[in-house]
């Protein structure tokens, strides 16, 4: 829960705030800690005091209606971001927000008003908007995105990631980022997104980045993602460093070419210098691969499954036994006929088998948007829930609920009037896992200090 001492909390905003992820985590949900199932009280620093919700595509704004259902809509703007007057977002100490990551595509000048071409891409610059008109910027950044914008686009492997990371600093921000797997520190769901950490100059935790002497002591030991989620080195796994050099079209046309390379390992255009953990101070990046260490308990798709009497589940979730062929054929493993590409291009597409059912001694597959309809799909998750001990099979697919709690939400966290279960696979597809933001969250606030 938000510090009762609100002159003395953390101040949010939160951006594409979706169904409320990232408040979950920083504040708790109802006073209480995803890390604990909601069981634990959790006397939180932080206060979100501004968020925004906008789907552009869609005249209903769910998201928004769920946000607003469980936070109230104080401080809350339905409103294309891109559209707000910045002057109207109150100050804030910390912006967060897991930024929409489709169509990426070629990076255009700032003064074309641009950015990352696309649909959605395009929302990085209402970030970078933010932070060039306030005047009090926020001391700290903490975002979220899919760890393919490490390696995007295809053409030019890590020029989108390069392009953001001169903007931050030439605002004024050194950073950190880490690719962190959700399975890999105990929780239920292999899902695999990258965080950044941008702090500015001036703060605390940036004063001790941009006066740092060893790099790799940062990532590996020393960090807040080092601290809140362990890793160790390879060995035989040297590190990179480069700058970035030019003017962000200069890197948006030029990239891997334009940098100016410190180290033995810069790669080629067709592979992405950039690897899972790094941190960039003044433009000059130092990146290296790391492992998860990490040595507590496992929490398993079984785990979060409800059992017989456990949970109302409607029939239809149950699978009928004149589709289980059209499930088994999309779950098994397939080389089609030849295919031909728009361009003439002939080609075998080929996939490989799926466990069918999902195995409920490990953590799950990753939730994706398209999981919730009773239409058989290779992607939706099915498990059994029959007795064993009388060899009874019994299949099913996941209800919202667990879906929830996959990513660590508050069970019946997206239940609402007019609100679909489809709807509400959806929002998880889309989510991150609360968990992460909680520990990062956690770590963070020990290293910060107020009235700077």
């Amino acid at each position: 829960m938000p510090s009762k001492n609100e002159n003395n909390s953390i101040k949010v905003v939160e951006l594409f705030a979706g169904v409320g992820g990232f408040r979950i985590g920083l504040e708790g949900y109802e006073g209480r800690s995803a890390t604990s199932d909601y069981q634990k009280r959790f006397d939180s620093p932080y206060r979100v005091i501004w968020s925004n919700q906008w789907e552009p595509s869609t005249k209903v704004q769910h998201a928004s209606d769920v946000y607003v259902a469980r936070f109230t809509d104080k401080g809350h703007v339905n409103e294309d971001i891109m559209e707000y007057p910045v002057a109207r977002i109150p100050d804030h100490d910390l912006l967060v927000g897991g930024f929409p990551c489709q169509d990426y595509s070629v990076a255009r000048t700032l003064n074309q008003a641009e950015g990352l071409v696309g649909k959605k891409g395009v929302l990085w610059w209402a970030i970078h908007r933010i932070l060039a008109e306030k005047k009090r910027k926020p001391k700290v950044l903490f975002l979220e995105n899919v760890d393919r914008l490490l390696k995007s686009p295809a053409q030019q492997r890590g020029r989108d990631f390069a392009v953001m990371l001169a903007s931050l600093s030439d605002l004024g921000y050194a950073l950190e980022w880490r690719v962190i797997n959700a399975a890999e520190y105990g929780m239920p769901q292999r899902r695999r997104r990258i965080f950044i950490l941008a702090y500015r100059r001036n703060s605390q935790i940036g004063k001790e980045l941009f006066k740092i002497t060893d790099p790799m002591a940062w990532i590996i030991r020393d960090g807040i993602f080092a601290q809140a989620f362990p890793v160790s080195n390879p060995q035989n796994f040297l590190a990179t460093s480069f700058s970035i050099q030019g003017d962000l079209d200069v890197i948006s046309e030029r990239f891997p070419m334009n940098v100016y390379d410190d180290g033995p390992n810069l790669k080629s255009a067709d592979h992405s210098p950039f690897e899972n953990s790094g941190i960039m101070i003044d433009r000059c990046v130092h990146t290296i691969r790391t492992e998860p260490d990490f040595r507590g308990k496992i929490k398993t798709l079984g785990d979060i499954i409800y059992r017989n009497g456990d949970f109302q589940i409607d029939p239809s979730y149950f699978l009928e036994p004149y589709s289980l062929d059209t499930w088994t054929y999309l779950k098994g493993a397939k080389k089609d006929n030849p295919r031909k590409s728009k361009s003439g291009f002939v080609y075998h597409y080929n996939e490989g088998p799926m466990a069918f059912p999902d195995p409920t001694e490990r953590p799950s597959r990753t939730i994706i948007t398209g999981e919730g309809g009773s239409t058989p799909s290779r992607f939706k998750h099915v498990v059994d829930v029959g007795n064993k001990e009388r060899n009874e099979v019994k299949l099913r697919r996941l209800i919202p609920e667990e879906l929830e709690r996959l990513n660590m939400f508050p069970p019946g966290h997206t239940k609402l009037d007019g609100i679909s279960d489809v709807k509400r696979a959806f929002f998880m597809g889309n989510a991150l896992v609360v968990g992460i933001v909680e520990i990062v969250g956690r770590t963070l606030a020990e290293r910060w200090r107020l009235g700077e």
